[in-house]
């Protein structure tokens, strides 16, 4: 199995906002995105929390992680019903991100 990231720091990134905005970033993740910042914009030159160094590099319009909250919790609905259970959200982000924003 390959490592998802190798060679892309900005696909962690770009995965962490998606899973921040379907409510499941993990506090300890935000917490060390949040102390690598100053690496973020240093590496990105993008000003900003991380989280706007993402829309800043991805050029995503005002509201887009409620659009992206917002097909989770659509899908998510479909899902439970197809499958009797809870989607992953890493799973649901993964794929999310590489139909959406292909790298």
């Amino acid at each position: 199995m390959t490592d998802r990231y190798a060679g892309k720091p900005f696909l962690r990134l770009l995965d962490s906002y998606v899973l921040d905005a379907i409510g499941h970033l993990d506090a300890e993740q935000d917490t060390k995105l949040t102390a690598m910042e100053p690496r973020f914009r240093e590496v990105f030159g993008e000003e900003g929390d991380w989280r706007a160094i993402v829309v800043a590099r991805m050029r995503f319009p005002d509201g887009i992680a409620g659009a992206i909250r917002q097909v989770w919790d659509k899908g998510r609905d479909r899902f439970v019903a197809a499958n009797g259970r809870e989607p992953d959200p890493v799973e649901f982000t993964q794929v999310f991100v590489d139909t959406k924003f292909p790298h």
